[in-house]
């Protein structure tokens, strides 16, 4: 029988109890502080405990929560942030590279879905390179679901165009890298998924299949379906972005 929740201190204590393999024990430790301050604030503002759980289900709160990192990570008047040689139209870092492409949660799956829908039909960033994400304007290579990019994308930056170019063709290259966000938010889903052990799976999805199949047509329901990760997909993007952040400028 799945276990239930019915108030905001059953909620916490779940936190509380959530135990992650793979996260870096720093990223981990800020996750649970956000969430924590997150269910504060649902309940204060009078959420109903279903909707906080819904939420944490989708992997809406990991997205909001980290967004807010990203802003001020973003804000910064140092580190890669400060430095970034990122430009409108300079899309490298959108050919994905992998089957996968990035890993996003399942409110960040249906938002760019929903975005995608209406270039159904229509030239996208595949006729300007193979491996380009369907979302790109291949004459512009402007991304046409900015609004609803998810974070792997908010929080990739360079500070050498170079080195993107080169890493896009499959050459090792420093100077590019995700912020912290991101890992942050990986380890908030993985979080999620363990606070909701035995009441509901915490899904995550490979952007590039998801992207690829709202773009040719398939509906909401195939698209997840069809992009929807393995229980390791988590865990091995948790080590893999572990990894990366140690090559951060």
């Amino acid at each position: 029988m799945a276990a239930k929740v019915t108030d905001f201190t059953q909620l916490r204590k779940r936190l509380k109890a959530a135990r992650v393999k793979g996260a870096p024990s720093h990223a981990l430790g800020q996750a649970r502080l956000m969430m924590d301050a997150w269910i504060d604030a649902a309940e204060s503002h009078g959420m109903p405990v279903s909707e906080a759980l819904r939420r944490i289900r989708d992997g809406a709160a990991a997205r909001q929560i980290a967004e807010e990192v990203a802003h001020t990570q973003l804000s910064s008047n140092s580190g890669i942030a400060a430095n970034a040689a990122c430009r409108a139209g300079c899309a490298f870092c959108c050919i994905l590279k992998g089957e996968d492409g990035g890993t996003i949660g399942a409110d960040e799956a249906r938002r760019l879905h929903k975005a995608l829908l209406p270039l159904i039909g229509q030239p996208d960033g595949r006729q300007w390179h193979e491996n380009a994400c369907p979302a790109l304007d291949p004459e512009t290579r402007m991304c046409r679901a900015y609004d609803a990019r998810p974070m792997i994308c908010r929080s990739y930056m360079s500070v050498d165009v170079a080195a993107c170019e080169r890493i896009a063709e499959g050459q090792p290259a420093d100077g590019a890298g995700v912020l912290g966000a991101q890992m942050i938010h990986l380890a908030l889903l993985a979080l999620s998924r363990a606070a909701m052990a035995g009441i509901a799976m915490v899904p995550t999805y490979s952007m590039a299949k998801l992207a690829q199949m709202a773009v040719d047509g398939a509906s909401l329901d195939e698209a997840l379906t069809m992009a929807r990760h393995g229980p390791r997909g988590l865990v091995d993007e948790l080590a893999r972005q572990a990894e990366a952040m140690k090559r951060v400028p």
